[in-house]
């Protein structure tokens, strides 16, 4: 028996291969496939899409998680599930450090008009960023995490208490003290990436939000995505657990709700280093223009650049804004494997060997749960297994 392309219902409960209509406590799950015929006997990624998204049903349904979404591409094949909260493929979440890549990919447009290069000193594009090893941090050390520059400010809650604007805490990213002599450690560093978006800003004459909904969203038709809120509804806006939250979110704390992770403030902001927020085949759709690079957003040689290793032997591999070789996320992947995660409870990656693109969205934070125990992981790591 064949069948054309279709859309059905998955729950935790349906047999591989069947096609079935069958509601479970914890939602609808789509399962799309592309335009091609499909015979009803599953291929192993197939098993292991059906496996994910057990997983994911099952966080649902135990209340653990709030909304959860995940999207799979292997070439000319497409898996989507939505559970929760999460009613349909609009459902968007905030992305966390996945914002990161995205939103640096606007800087790297400007390399490719040769505005910059990447071994220009800092001071180059920001003159007032003076003092001790400040002359020679680069802008790859920025996009590599080895600039010695911290990862939040140390007033960061009192700014995001007091409404603080974007300009706000890039004035406190030019004064921090750095840790340490330029390219010598790493040190995973989100004012490094503020920086480096506070370049792309000067460079273009262009506030971030606008310059990376119109030179990296729009082209790659991201159509429910956004840095700062855009044209987002408040409806399909997934709410983030942030009683589960990280301490830079407020944590839950009752006094943290008019800055916490939900509130209109951050999601305005449009913080570069985690205020993105977009659905799953969205994040799909980005990930996939850096695995088959077409011209859209990147010259491929710039988009093949971001995702190789920037950062010396013994220092932890990264690419331009992007987690390269993802060991402790995607055991299974090869080496040739990017992609990000992100402290609200999302994950990314993109496998070059195997043509494979995984993305697993939640509304659990990364630190309610160890990373070996959750569903994003869980979820990834089915994926991750398919041969």
């Amino acid at each position: 028996m064949r069948s054309p392309h279709f859309t059905h219902l998955h729950s935790r409960r349906t047999a591989i291969g069947s096609i079935t209509r069958l509601m479970t406590a914890s939602g609808l799950a789509t399962l799309l496939k592309g335009t091609h015929v499909m015979a009803f006997d599953s291929t192993d990624l197939e098993k292991q899409v059906s496996r994910a998204l057990d997983v994911l049903a099952m966080s649902v349904e135990k209340k653990q998680v709030r909304a959860a979404s995940l999207f799979v591409q292997q070439k000319d094949q497409q898996f989507q599930g939505h559970f929760g909260a999460a009613k349909s493929e609009d459902a968007s979440y905030l992305l966390g450090s996945i914002s990161k890549p995205i939103a640096l990919t606007a800087l790297m447009r400007l390399y490719d008009q040769e505005l910059f290069q990447l071994d220009d000193p800092v001071q180059k594009h920001l003159p007032e960023f003076v003092g001790g090893d400040r002359s020679r941090i680069t802008v790859r050390h920025l996009l590599t995490h080895v600039s010695g520059l911290p990862d939040q400010l140390p007033n960061n809650a009192q700014l995001r208490a007091s409404h603080a604007k974007l300009s706000d805490f890039v004035a406190g990213a030019m004064k921090v003290d750095v840790g340490f002599e330029p390219g010598t450690r790493y040190e995973y560093s989100s004012m490094g990436i503020l920086l480096a978006a506070e370049i792309a800003q000067r460079l273009s004459g262009l506030d971030i939000r606008r310059l990376v909904n119109e030179t990296v969203i729009a082209p790659l038709g991201m159509q429910n995505s956004a840095l700062g809120k855009g044209r987002l509804r408040d409806d399909q806006m997934m709410q983030c657990q942030t009683e589960f939250g990280a301490v830079e979110s407020g944590a839950g704390a009752p006094d943290a709700k008019k800055w916490d992770w939900n509130s209109d403030f951050w999601r305005s902001l449009g913080a570069p280093w985690g205020g993105l927020h977009a659905s799953a085949k969205d994040v799909g759709l980005y990930l996939g223009s850096f695995l088959a690079p077409d011209g859209r957003v990147l010259k491929p040689e710039t988009a093949r650049m971001m995702v190789r290793n920037h950062n010396p032997a013994g220092l932890e591999s990264r690419g331009l804004a992007f987690d390269v070789a993802m060991e402790s996320h995607c055991e299974r992947c090869s080496g040739e494997t990017f992609g990000h995660t992100g402290s609200t409870g999302t994950i990314a990656w993109a496998d070059p060997h195997r043509d494979l693109i995984c993305v697993v969205l939640t509304t659990l934070p990364a630190r309610a749960l160890p990373n070996g125990e959750h569903p994003r992981q869980l979820a990834s790591n089915h994926i991750a297994a398919a041969l």
